[in-house]
């Protein structure tokens, strides 16, 4: 089976190129390398072909979707403060950039597209857990280009019958996560941090709680929503059902690597969400996911790879 998977050069989406490999697909990744690296590719075993391309430009993605079955699109500008800095750049990539993903797995005849939508689409709503029923309420431009990415998703579904699934990743973290700019995900920042001996930063007061999800539970629930019958045009959450605050995390961090965790701390930033917990509920009853790998053991798993890096 020929499988696109757009930003898959990235944190997440090289892990989800290296299953479809290890499972006998053929892969092409689509990727401007403005964020991924080669590197997260390097030694992947299997069809891969590597297609230097931004999602911003929709004729050069007629030649690479063509054939494609089934696209993963992860490509995006991931970052809300980033957003919040340049919401014209989100913009384009996040909403532009999916509208030419959808029009070239249409014209390719695709069966389906899996989008990776995100739990920004949510908001500040106090209800917790979040369920997919929620009325989104997105608090920075990052979570309201996401959310239209689901729209979009959705109408492509209505309009020309291409199949779609849009799952919400909720603060996933792992091996090859990205540690180093200010936009990264906290948990490399505060690995990264502490490898160097020095004090990681907190933006807050460290309370703010997040359902952190290991890599491999959301490439499991991602492949499920490409295989699973009778989803096409839902969404959903793509998390563990747990939380927790900064303050624990890092309490956790020290227990597992034997260091101290000393935070800095900072003004929140704006856009950032206080809490955030996801039901998984319905991904367990539609798609059969289950998550197998708990904060813990994933943040020890993390911790050894960034240490072996470091190396």
């Amino acid at each position: 089976m020929r499988v696109i998977v757009t930003g898959g050069a990235g944190f997440i989406g090289s892990h989800i190129v290296e299953e479809l490999l290890r499972r006998g697909h053929a892969v092409v990744v689509v990727d401007d390398f403005s964020a991924g690296k080669e590197a997260n590719l390097a030694g992947m075993k299997g069809p891969l072909e590597v297609v230097r391309q931004s999602i911003t430009e929709l004729a050069p993605l007629h030649a690479a979707f063509r054939g494609a079955e089934l696209v993963f699109h992860l490509a995006a500008r991931t970052s809300v403060p980033r957003s919040v800095a340049d919401p014209v750049e989100s913009n384009s990539a996040n909403i532009d950039g999916t509208v030419h993903v959808l029009v070239a797995a249409r014209d390719a005849k695709a069966r389906r597209v899996v989008y990776a939508a995100s739990s920004a689409a949510y908001g500040e709503t106090p209800t917790l857990p979040k369920t997919e029923g929620m009325r989104p309420e997105p608090i920075s431009p990052y979570g309201v280009t996401k959310y239209v990415g689901e729209l979009y998703c959705r109408v492509f579904g209505r309009c020309y019958g291409l199949e779609n699934v849009s799952l919400r990743y909720f603060n996933v973290f792992g091996p090859r996560q990205d540690p180093g700019s200010p936009y990264s995900g906290v948990l490399s920042r505060f690995i990264s941090a502490m490898l160097a001996g020095e004090p990681p930063t907190v933006f807050g007061d460290g309370e703010q709680s997040r359902d952190f999800t290991y890599v491999a539970n959301i490439v499991d629930a991602t492949l499920r929503a490409a295989e699973a019958p009778g989803v096409s045009g839902m969404v959903f959450n793509g998390g563990t059902g747990g939380r927790s605050t900064l303050n624990q995390t890092l309490a956790l961090l020290s227990k597992i690597s034997g260091r101290p965790a000393k935070p800095k701390y900072e003004a929140a930033r704006a856009g950032d969400i206080r809490d955030s917990q996801a039901d998984v509920a319905l991904a367990r009853q539609m798609l059969g996911y289950v998550p197998t790998v708990d904060f813990e053991e994933g943040l020890r798993r993390t911790w050894e790879w960034y240490k072996s890096q470091q190396g």
